[in-house]
């Protein structure tokens, strides 16, 4: 976010009176706040997060189509390259049993329907706060955005107990091999393939980032990069290259991995 521009902010709620509300109670909170766009549904909301490009995205939790959880799963996704930045997410929810616990972490943050002064207030000064460090050294810590959005899906859906990926059948030369999940550093993607490094072998998938963000433990593997996942019990250190860049350095392999500006609060003070 530029300094010198007014954020800028996506409404998404599939009913209008609480899409007008919740404008006008920013318009109270946050003034200089410019609502760019607002979207019925989680997949508008998507396509307007990809259009506009703003600081922060409001997503009811409940739409039709996508959920809000699932809405910002795919814009989780749309970093375009290392200098990108994800938008602040802020869910809008009526089930608050789903929000204190998740959301008091800090990587996203809520607002209870309808809208409160008091508690949207809050909302604003964490937000404010998250878009002025970022890019320094005091920028905000907050755990990996995809492990906030696995237990904000199990708790809208208690009944589906989540099942990560223990197995990766992938292409090792000409054969394909069973690779563990335990055993993997890391995964890079490209264009048409996903690179699976283990200490010993380097295989090749057919699966891209953005599901197998979905299938691993968030627990397990960070996203440091829209292509890359790295193993948190393979990370040996996070150094600055000379463009001021976060490296990871891996356990047990050479590579050096580039944490783009997304996911620079994933090691705060480095």
């Amino acid at each position: 976010m530029d300094p010198a521009l007014p954020p800028r902010a996506v409404l998404a709620d599939d009913e209008r009176l609480m899409r007008e509300q919740l404008r006008a109670r920013l318009a109270e909170a946050w003034p200089e706040l410019q609502i760019v766009a607002e979207a019925r549904n989680g997949l508008e909301a998507v396509e307007l997060v990809m259009q506009q490009r703003p600081d922060v995205v409001f997503l009811d939790i409940r739409m039709p189509g996508l959920t809000g959880v699932e809405a910002a799963r795919r814009i989780a996704q749309l970093e375009i390259d290392a200098d990108d930045r994800l938008p602040e997410i802020v869910f809008v929810t009526a089930y608050d049993q789903y929000a204190i616990e998740a959301f008091e972490q800090g990587a996203a943050d809520y607002v209870l329907k309808p809208a409160e002064r008091a508690r949207l207030e809050v909302t604003v000064e964490r937000i404010k706060k998250r878009l002025a460090s970022r890019g320094t050294p005091e920028e905000v810590s907050a755990p990996p955005l995809q492990q906030l959005l696995h237990q904000l899906a199990a708790k809208l859906d208690p009944g589906a107990a989540p099942h990560y990926l223990k197995w990766i059948q992938a292409s090792v030369g000409p054969s394909i091999q069973m690779i563990p999940v335990d055993d993997v550093l890391f995964f890079i993607s490209d264009e048409k393939y996903t690179r699976v490094q283990t200490a010993t072998i380097e295989a090749l998938i057919r699966k891209p980032i953005k599901e197998l963000v979905d299938e691993l433990d968030p627990q397990a593997f960070w996203q440091i990069h829209r292509s890359t996942l790295v193993s948190v019990s393979a990370i040996a250190g996070v150094t600055r290259d000379f463009r001021g860049r976060q490296i990871v350095s891996v356990k047990g392999h050479p590579e050096k991995l580039e944490v783009s500006r997304s996911y620079a609060g994933l090691f705060k003070g480095m």
